[in-house]
């Protein structure tokens, strides 16, 4: 399998794309190198084919990999009362992001070039969830 090694150690390598796939699951859109992006659409697509299946096997294999995020939000309950909980990656990916692809064959994300970085001139893109 050809991949691109991106200068890093393999474990330094798989956290980077780990640390990459839970951030574009939860924004939805993220700004990085081009080399990155290529390697982390694989690695996105994937986690979002997982959350299409749903079933616990597909459950467990993307909470291996998809690092444990959380960002706060607020629900409401029958009272009225506004109740902060913490709303994770893994739930996101499960619960919003592979639904809306329910009838999608792949091609989950898209990249745009952005131009050059301003310190080292490395190409940028942004890579989001179609």
């Amino acid at each position: 399998m050809a991949y691109r090694k991106l200068g890093r150690t393999s474990s330094q390598r798989k956290a980077l794309l780990r640390d990459l796939t839970t951030d574009l699951i939860m924004n939805e859109r993220i700004e990085t190198t081009e080399t990155r992006a290529k390697e982390l659409r694989s690695v996105a697509e994937k986690m979002i084919t997982l959350g299409k299946k749903g079933d616990l096997h597909a459950r467990r294999q993307a909470a291996s990999y998809i690092r444990r995020d959380h960002e706060v939000r607020t629900k409401t309950n029958d009272k009225g009362e506004e109740k902060e909980v913490n709303f994770y990656a893994l739930q996101k990916l499960f619960d919003e992001v592979a639904p809306r692809y329910a009838e999608r064959q792949g091609g989950y994300t898209r990249i745009m070039k952005v131009g050059p970085r301003r310190g080292d001139g490395a190409p940028m893109v942004i890579i989001e969830l179609v």
